[in-house]
């Protein structure tokens, strides 16, 4: 249950087809509306989609942290990235191998999705399907109640355990037949459909993710720290061993003020602007790199010197800097 419509849909049809479901939503990291509802930016009391929509369909969701065992997958995808760095086939393999062991420990008969074939470039592929159906340990017990007509059925349809008429046969990227089934159920909490809630799909993060796995140390591993604060801000890289991140609004400063306890930190003295965190280990010409990044971003950009101050671990400095130029902040952009 991601909070999107096709999984919604999917547990009310697997349902309606005699089915008592239990959805699972898994917790990686890389959600785009869970990172907005870490740093306050949300406009909901529970900023978790898939609670509405269960709250909705009225079905209950377990809510698993996989974080721990998915960042090593995302470093080393064995069956590669999509356009940007989202391993699509080895998530789906992951989380429905998760969702098999569940089904195993809790007396379960099958696991569903709301995958519908050809709708994913990727991962929606009916090779693909089957790949993962084989990989997860679930052939004849995988089922895709979108698109079940179009696939051949399950044990438990042929048991006659699952109402086989009661699936669909979706097929490729219009969600216009979604919608409708959506109106029919009453069901009006979900995400936009094709919305893009991952991360790993977003052409900008996956720059900051390849950067960041290109200059990390030998056996050096993601961690969720590191997720977190690629969502956040503008990224610049100044040297191999050195990168600047710079809030770009009030809501971001008070979240990168949190980790600007464990690493050097920059703000503008005498005028409003971003709060600045340089990692690695600055010298002294990164520290007025970033004090010309103070300038440019805040009230003072308009002035030919602005102070910044700087903390780091046991020292303190201010430097007079004036904004750095649009060319070379483009230069150094991640």
């Amino acid at each position: 249950m991601s909070g999107g419509l096709d999984s919604a849909l999917a547990a009310r049809v697997v349902q309606e087809a005699g089915a008592d479901v239990t959805c699972l939503h898994f917790f990686t990291g890389f959600c785009v509306t869970g990172h907005n509802s870490r740093i306050g930016r949300s406009d909901r009391p529970v900023a978790n989609h898939a609670l509405h929509v269960a709250a909705e369909v009225h079905i209950p969701v377990e809510l698993i942290d996989i974080s721990d065992d998915y960042l090593p997958m995302v470093m080393n995808p064995p069956h590669g990235y999509g356009a940007n760095m989202n391993p699509c086939i080895d998530c789906r393999v992951f989380m429905i191998d998760r969702a098999r062991r569940f089904m195993e420990e809790n007396g379960g008969d099958f696991v569903f999705t709301g995958e519908v074939i050809g709708q994913r470039p990727m991962s929606q592929r009916r090779p693909t399907l089957d790949l993962i159906a084989r990989q997860t340990g679930l052939e004849g017990r995988l089922l895709r109640p979108l698109s079940a007509k179009l696939l051949p059925p399950t044990e438990v349809e042929r048991a006659g355990r699952i109402d086989r008429e009661k699936l669909h046969g979706l097929y490729g990227r219009t969600r216009k037949p979604q919608i409708e089934l959506a109106r029919q159920y009453g069901i009006n909490e979900y995400m936009q459909p094709a919305g893009g809630c991952c991360f790993l799909t977003d052409e900008a993060y996956s720059r900051k993710l390849r950067d960041l796995f290109d200059h990390m140390d030998d056996g050096e591993q993601l961690d969720m720290d590191n997720v977190y604060l690629l969502g956040v801000g503008r990224h610049f890289r100044l040297t191999p061993r050195v990168k600047v991140i710079v809030g770009r609004d009030e809501t971001e400063n008070h979240f990168l003020e949190y980790y600007a306890r464990s690493t050097w930190s920059a703000v503008a003295v005498d005028y409003n602007g971003p709060v600045v965190l340089l990692y690695g280990d600055p010298g002294e010409d990164d520290l007025k790199t970033t004090a010309s990044l103070v300038a440019r971003y805040g009230q003072g950009r308009g002035e030919p010197s602005v102070r910044i101050q700087f903390e780091g671990p046991d020292q303190k400095c201010i430097i007079e800097s004036g904004p750095a130029c649009d060319a070379f902040i483009e230069s150094i952009r991640i």
